[in-house]
C-alpha cells in the first residue's frame, strides 16, 4: 500500500485541496503534494495530523478498500470501559485483592500467581470452557 495514493483518494474524496489540508494541519502544501506523490514518507505524529484533518480515526488511512470496516465495539452502559474491576461490586473486589497483594510478600505473590494461573488452566464443569 502507498499511504500518499489512500491520502490523496481520501482528500479528493471529500472534495478538499492540499491548500485545505494545509490550513487544517499547519503542514506545508508542497510537503502534501511530496507525501502524495510518494517522495515522502510521513511520520507517524504527522498522519495523524491528516487523519484529523479528514475526521477519520488514523486506522482509515492503512484500511484497504476490500476490507470491511471494523464492527463497533458494543458497551455496557454500567461500565463503559468494559474492563473487570471498573465498576460495581467488582471495583470493590479488586480494591481489596489490590490491598492483600501489597501485604504478601514477594515470594507469597508468587505462589498465589502460580495458584491462579493452575485453576485458570483447569477443565470447568458445566457449561463453562477450559481457558488458556
Amino acid at each position: 500500500m502507498q499511504i500518499g495514493r489512500k491520502i490523496r483518494s481520501i482528500r479528493e474524496g471529500q472534495n478538499l485541496s492540499q491548500g485545505d489540508i494545509e490550513a487544517r494541519t499547519g503542514l506545508l502544501r508542497c510537503y502534501i503534494s511530496r507525501v502524495e506523490n510518494g517522495y515522502t514518507v510521513p511520520a507517524v505524529e504527522t498522519l495523524e495530523k491528516i487523519a484529523s484533518a479528514f475526521q477519520l480515526p488514523l486506522y482509515e488511512l492503512f484500511r484497504e478498500e476490500k476490507d470491511p470496516p471494523p464492527r463497533p465495539i458494543k458497551r455496557d452502559p454500567l461500565n463503559p470501559s468494559g474492563e473487570w474491576g471498573s465498576y460495581g461490586s467488582a471495583a470493590q473486589q479488586l480494591r481489596k485483592l489490590r490491598t492483600t497483594l501489597g501485604k504478601l510478600t514477594d515470594k507469597e505473590r508468587g505462589l498465589l500467581l502460580y495458584l491462579a494461573h493452575g485453576i485458570t488452566r483447569r477443565p470447568r464443569s458445566g457449561n463453562q470452557t477450559k481457558r488458556n
